[in-house]
């Protein structure tokens, strides 16, 4: 009788994920804090959409950019989240090809929009502290509009040829992913034909394009940090390095361990197989439950704006908190730059 593994397909009905092998035994475990980071995400990001949504105040690039990155957010961990948990909880192991084709299309081409949301905000908050009279001349609403569309269009285009490349490739070695989603490459190995066009696009992607991303989001911040040392008072220096640095370190929790995953897939780094699957579930949950906690509710002041909020409906929480008087120019997750205007 012939073994599932020879079994030979072009177009197999379904894929079966194994969860993490090797860690089977723990799967329930695992699924706990895979659930509460799910969990975190989903309420941080929600609320961020529910604030801006309610306050006319915050109507404006840097928050509409914010819940461009939260609905980007959500859309990537509900990508992989809800199949894992089903791997793990119920062993349900089965994905028809079609939806493993249209997870893997999500998961990529949300990953690149992110990235170009990064972009757009380091942008933002370039103009906003080197050039704060002239921001709301260079980013109008129209102007975040149309960033946005491109974004979400640029990172849609750009991983379409993945997926159409892993939906011709002949799968005759084997229909078991040894994963807890369909990772590109993952899926990509099982074909038994010449598969290096997809594996040429994929470092394309990364080191062409998201590489471009990374050199612009340094530069702006390379900008910004000048700007910032070049301030009269130290408290104002420290307060916004502060900032600053906290929204470099989302940046880096984002890219580093999707590089670090990406590069183990492609270079074949002599780590264990459940190591590689636990990094490829981190970059894409923990940035998702971190980003609405440093952007939107890192400090007492945000968290006592939302309560405001909540409690008494209608009541503008930023003049409650700073008077009427104040006017903010932007918001640098979670500290206002006050900017005097004339």
């Amino acid at each position: 009788m012939s073994d599932s593994s020879t079994t030979h397909f072009t177009n197999p009905s379904t894929f079966i994920l194994l969860g993490i092998p090797g860690l089977e035994t723990a799967h329930v475990w695992i699924s706990i804090p895979f659930c509460a980071m799910y969990a975190i995400a989903v309420l941080g990001n929600c609320t961020i959409l529910f604030i801006v949504k309610r306050e006319p105040s915050l109507h404006g690039p840097m928050y509409y950019f914010l819940c461009m990155l939260a609905v980007t957010d959500l859309v990537l961990s509900t990508s992989i989240l809800p199949k894992t948990l089903s791997i793990f909880w119920f062993n349900s192991r089965d994905i028809n090809f079609s939806a493993c084709l249209t997870q893997m299309y999500f998961i990529h081409c949300f990953f690149v929009v992110e990235s170009g949301i990064f972009v757009a905000m380091a942008l933002d908050r370039y103009v906003a502290i080197c050039h704060p009279l002239r921001h709301s001349t260079i980013l109008t609403n129209p102007t975040v509009a149309k960033i946005g569309l491109a974004m979400v269009l640029h990172g849609g285009m750009l991983r379409l040829p993945s997926i159409l490349l892993a939906r011709q490739w002949p799968y005759c070695r084997t229909n078991i992913i040894p994963h807890t989603h369909c990772e590109h490459l993952a899926v990509v190995k099982l074909a038994c034909a010449d598969t290096s066009v997809s594996s040429y696009y994929s470092l394309f992607v990364v080191f062409c394009v998201m590489g471009l991303d990374v050199i612009f989001i340094t530069v702006s911040y390379t900008q910004i940090l000048r700007a910032i040392f070049s301030l009269p008072t130290k408290d104002a220096r420290l307060k916004i390095f502060g900032t600053c640095s906290s929204h470099l370190s989302a940046i880096l929790a984002f890219y580093i361990p999707s590089l670090f995953s990406f590069l183990m897939y492609h270079f074949g780094l002599n780590l264990p197989l459940h190591f590689h699957i636990l990094i490829a579930n981190i970059y894409l949950l923990v940035p998702p439950m971190i980003n609405p906690i440093i952007y939107g509710v890192r400090t007492k002041q945000n968290r006592d704006r939302l309560l405001r909020l909540i409690t008494h409906k209608g009541t503008n929480f930023f003049s409650f908190c700073f008077g009427s008087q104040t006017k903010f120019h932007a918001d640098l997750g979670g500290e206002l730059v006050l900017v005097p205007f004339p």
